[in-house]
C-alpha cells in the first residue's frame, strides 16, 4: 500500500473513537448496510465520524487492503478495525458493543 494512502486513513480512523467508513452520509446513507450501521449508532447514543467511500476511490479501494475486509462499511473503535454491519449487528444485540465504547 501506497504510504502517503495509509498515513491518510490513518488519520481518518484517529480522528474520532468510533469512525465509520460508509457509502453515502449519516444523513443520506447509500446503501442498506450503511444505513443499518448508521441505526445502529444513533440507537446506542454514539457519537462518530464517517467518510464518504464515494468521495474518494483511491480510499474506497485502499480500506479494503487496510483492513484485509472486503467490504464496506467498515467501522473502527479506538483505532481497532471491528468488522462490517453483520458484526456490529451483532455486538449491538449481545451488548457487547456498549463493552468496547
Amino acid at each position: 500500500m501506497n504510504p502517503a494512502l495509509k498515513q491518510r486513513i490513518e488519520e481518518l480512523i484517529n480522528s474520532s473513537p468510533v469512525f465509520l467508513f460508509m457509502k453515502g452520509t449519516p444523513q443520506m446513507p447509500q446503501c442498506g448496510f450503511s444505513a443499518q450501521v448508521i441505526e445502529i449508532l444513533n440507537e446506542q447514543n454514539i457519537k462518530f465520524k464517517s467518510f464518504n467511500v464515494f468521495e474518494d476511490e483511491a480510499i474506497r479501494q485502499g480500506i479494503k487492503e487496510y483492513a484485509s475486509w472486503p467490504t464496506i462499511p467498515q467501522i473502527y473503535i479506538k483505532g481497532k478495525f471491528i468488522g462490517g454491519c453483520d458484526i456490529l449487528t451483532d455486538l449491538a444485540q449481545s451488548g457487547e458493543l456498549k463493552k468496547i465504547i
